[in-house]
């Protein structure tokens, strides 16, 4: 375990679950709760790959017909992520964030909100280059590297070794790496296309389509986006209606970032300005079925691959032989922040 593990945030927490009667109820609204038909716990060590939207050597659908996954990439926004996880706790039910590094340090008190609601955060690299296959092995490796030390920061406790690739746009030698690091990484089997589609009811019909064609799987939406967060209400009662069970995925064992990323990042942390900002919702709130029990829990460890690393095609080859521009993590915060500001509501007139 890091030292950041006995946060003032984790200490809060602790001291009001102490604190008799200050937990709410397991579901405010019992008619509209989807929750968590089961948990399922990973030992990462193998370095696993889970979903279908792959062309490597993938483990085994661990879902059974009929479940679902929830998981949300490129955030934290605080106005996307905020009233997503509203939705969720409005349903009972959990999901598994994949935050990136540079937004996870510009919003860390949202990074810390997602994991006082219960949920399980992994990482989605540092700056989300959209190929990270195409870039040379180290600054892949940086990539990844960085978004688990800064994502580690911002909450200011352990995360979850978890891993999903940009564009999902794997590769051997990096999955390779990945297994190296004790690191499972997760592709998807529905997508939700809410990077496209600006709609809210076109996103949710055409996600409980593919979901009812697919009879479930992994599910990809994104917590940088309006339109999901409007979708997802729809969406949850549509699975309910079609009695689509949530399985909720933890792992067994924390990321342990390399902590000499710490001294760069830090920095960029302290420029926050909503980093001092705690969240207080009391005992995090553990998965329960639909009903309010207890859901069962199993254990799924996947055995070490052995991969085979690609040779690279010739216009990569002929490419990464070309000198490159160095992107420091300067110039990727800057294109970040400046994404952000597109993004951000406007100021009310």
């Amino acid at each position: 375990m890091r030292a950041r593990t006995t946060s003032w945030a984790a200490l809060a927490v602790a001291m009001l679950a102490a604190v008799p009667g200050t937990a709410e109820a397991a579901c405010a609204d019992p008619d509209k709760a989807l929750g968590v038909s089961r948990v399922i716990d990973i030992d990462t060590s193998g370095g696993p790959i889970f979903g279908s939207v792959t062309k490597r050597e993938k483990e085994p659908d661990f879902l059974a017909p009929g479940e679902v996954v929830l998981t949300f990439d490129d955030g934290p926004v605080p106005w996307v992520t905020g009233p997503i996880l509203d939705t969720l706790d409005a349903f009972c039910t959990k999901a598994t964030f994949f935050a990136v590094g540079d937004m996870a340090l510009s919003y860390p008190a949202m990074v810390k909100e997602v994991l006082a609601r219960g949920h399980t955060l992994g990482t989605h690299t540092w700056s989300h280059p959209n190929n990270l296959k195409r870039l040379p092995l180290d600054k892949a490796k940086d990539e990844i590297e960085r978004g688990f030390a800064a994502v580690a920061l911002a909450a200011a406790t352990d995360i979850a070794p978890f891993f999903r690739f940009p564009g999902l746009n794997d590769s051997n030698e990096l999955l390779t790496y990945l297994q190296q690091r004790g690191i499972a990484s997760f592709t998807v089997d529905v997508i939700s296309n809410d990077s496209f589609i600006g709609s809210g009811q076109q996103i949710a019909q055409r996600t409980l389509k593919l979901v009812e064609a697919h009879h479930g799987g992994i599910l990809l939406f994104h917590d940088l986006k309006r339109p999901t967060a409007k979708a997802l209400p729809a969406i949850l009662a549509g699975l309910k209606a079609k009695g689509i069970k949530v399985v909720h995925l933890r792992a067994k064992s924390p990321m342990v970032p390399l902590a000499t990323l710490d001294v760069e990042l830090q920095p960029i942390l302290a420029k926050a300005s909503s980093r001092n900002v705690i969240p207080f919702y009391g005992p995090v709130p553990p998965p329960t079925t639909a009903d309010g029990a207890d859901p069962s829990v199993s254990d799924l460890a996947p055995p070490a691959k052995t991969r085979l690393t690609e040779e690279a095609p010739a216009e990569a080859r002929q490419a990464s032989s070309q000198p490159l521009r160095r992107r420091t993590p300067a110039t990727t915060a800057r294109a970040r922040r400046q994404q952000r500001r597109k993004l951000e509501p406007a100021p009310a007139a």
